[in-house]
């Protein structure tokens, strides 16, 4: 045989195998991660069994310790708008009071915003953020559970970032619960102004 006619053999190359043990350690913790946001996802948005409802009465502190109920908010005329939010720790959500609160003045909605931290942690981030309108505290977090507020966008012990419009016949016109911490006014005017 001449040289030129042998052909040259190839040698097998060893097939990688990967183990089954490492395909599980790398699948099931994503599998995992994966389940939980759509776990997340799916277990919250806005809750519509409330709409049509009547709203939940109430009576909580502001930072100062003075007393608000909702007959309170009520009485002042106009329907009210309650927004419950994640509050110490989430800049965007003490930035959202006084991005919507002339716009909704100016429509003669009444505005009272609801956290469950402590009053003097809500009252110094307020005043970081030049915050006149009075924030309530809910620290048994009763009256966010009664609005439906708890465990939204999987957050167990606090509200997201969600409104209720409740009108000035005492029913709840209006929820929704945002997935972001901050909403520009011009959005959540429109978003507010599909209520009607």
């Amino acid at each position: 045989m001449s040289r030129g006619a042998v052909k040259a053999r190839k040698r097998p190359q060893p097939k990688r195998r990967a183990s089954i043990g490492k395909w599980l350690g790398f699948g099931i913790p994503i599998a995992g991660i994966v389940g939980l946001v759509l776990f997340g996802v799916l277990s919250s948005g806005p809750d519509e069994a409330v709409v049509s409802s009547a709203a939940p009465d109430f009576s909580l502190p502001t930072t100062d310790g003075t007393m608000v109920s909702l007959q309170d908010l009520m009485a002042q005329g106009g329907d009210v708008l309650l927004y419950f939010s994640m509050g110490v720790g989430c800049d965007g959500c003490f930035a959202q009071i006084p991005e919507i609160a002339d716009d909704l003045a100016a429509k003669e909605i009444t505005f009272a915003p609801i956290m469950v931290n402590p009053a003097d942690q809500v009252a110094a981030d307020a005043a970081r953020f030049g915050i006149t309108t009075p924030i309530l505290i809910d620290n048994s977090r009763k009256v966010s559970s009664a609005y439906g507020m708890i465990g939204v966008y999987g957050h167990a012990d606090r509200p997201a970032h969600s409104f209720a419009l409740v009108g000035k016949d005492g029913t709840i016109k209006w929820v929704h619960h945002y997935a972001k911490m901050f909403v520009p006014a011009d959005e959540f005017m429109k978003d507010l102004g599909s209520s009607s």
